[in-house]
């Protein structure tokens, strides 16, 4: 009976080491406005520093002196279709922080009171640019668009700008100001990444003279956080993230090789919170797919990671995960979706994909 119970109890044991992942954080303790820090890092580093959890929150406190220092919460702009803002055209001097919507004048943007009433462009499937001749705000202008079209215009390159500065000025509008979909909402991370994690100080953020779209970390509140205006020039604290996705398409043994001889090792993730760093690097790849260091250890009928680790975090597709019959001779290895779910899949080795190699 004892030693039909060693072995799960072995499992159980194994599986109840957490394990410690963190980010490295650099305190660079230099003034810059939020812009100039962002630049900073990524040229030095990753990016401005991220937060998943209060594991990081503890570790980027040692690593830092107790001043107001800049972190890479920004309030974001986005579209009304709900895409992000990678291409943006703003006028000299704008976005002035003060308002929530935007317009184009003369081919560049402003940002103005959503409140304002301005003509506005939709945009249609079938005829595309539709300029609609009633002056809104552009909530109401943003309902009209979808009610009666798809939504507010988007521009997502200087190509579509220049097609929408023209169709304005073919439109003979008297009027300048023309409201287009893009708006700032929520909060958003420097990097990307889709952390919910906030700390934020008591009574914050507030927006003080609505203006208040970058975010700080607080001196002398054990690390709380406030909004702040974003030309203000403090200190900054940069993380520089372990996990790299290598754009080459490679079988798992060369990606492998390739992980051991220019870094540490292919990735293994082993709790829910490396799965989220995964999903937030695993985006840059051009694959459909990107090999983990995951693998059948067939004689045990049981999926390994490259440490010997068993798979005690799970996150399988569908129909993967379970020791083919076969295993012997197709070799498969583990792979995580760079779309959709981002969960794990099951592969012959000699698929050719990109890879995740750690510094961990």
């Amino acid at each position: 009976m004892a030693q039909t119970l060693y072995f799960p109890l072995l499992l159980i044991a194994l599986c109840s080491i957490s394990e410690c992942v963190q980010r490295q954080y650099h305190f660079i303790n230099e003034n810059k406005t939020w812009t100039e820090a962002q630049r900073y890092c990524r040229e030095k580093y990753t990016d401005l520093a991220t937060v998943d959890n209060m594991n990081d929150m503890i570790q980027l406190m040692k690593s830092v002196n107790d001043v107001r220092l800049w972190i890479g919460l920004q309030r974001k702009w986005q579209w009304s279709s709900g895409d992000p803002a990678l291409f943006l055209n703003w006028a000299s001097g704008q976005p002035d922080g003060r308002d929530e919507c935007a317009f184009m004048k003369n081919g560049e943007w402003q940002d103005g009171k959503c409140s304002d009433t301005w003509f506005f462009i939709c945009y249609n499937m079938s005829s595309g640019l539709v300029f609609v001749n009633q002056t809104m705000t552009w909530r109401a202008a943003q309902s009209y668009c979808r009610q009666n079209h798809i939504d507010l215009v988007s521009v997502r390159n200087q190509n579509e700008n220049q097609q929408l500065e023209k169709f304005i000025n073919d439109s003979h509008t008297s009027e300048s100001e023309v409201w287009i979909g893009l708006f700032r909402d929520s909060w958003q991370w420097s990097d990307q990444s889709n952390s919910s994690f906030r700390y934020w100080n008591t009574g914050e953020p507030n927006n003080a003279g609505n203006n208040e779209n970058c975010t700080v970390l607080i001196e002398n509140t054990n690390g709380h956080w406030a909004d702040n205006t974003c030309n203000h020039k403090f200190p900054f604290v940069c993380h520089e993230d372990k996990l790299i996705v290598i754009q080459q398409n490679l079988s798992w043994s060369e990606a492998l090789r390739y992980c051991r001889q220019n870094h540490v090792d292919l990735v293994s993730v082993q709790s829910v919170e490396m799965q989220r760093r995964v999903m937030n690097v695993v985006k840059l790849a051009s694959t459909e797919a990107v090999w983990l260091g995951l693998h059948n250890y067939c004689s045990m009928n049981m999926w390994l990671w490259l440490s010997g680790d068993m798979v005690c975090y799970q996150n399988w597709a569908p129909g993967n995960g379970s020791t083919p019959e076969n295993c012997k001779l197709e070799n498969r290895k583990g792979a995580v979706q760079s779309g959709g779910d981002q969960t794990w899949i099951s592969l012959p080795e000699s698929h050719r994909l990109n890879f995740i190699c750690t510094n961990y």
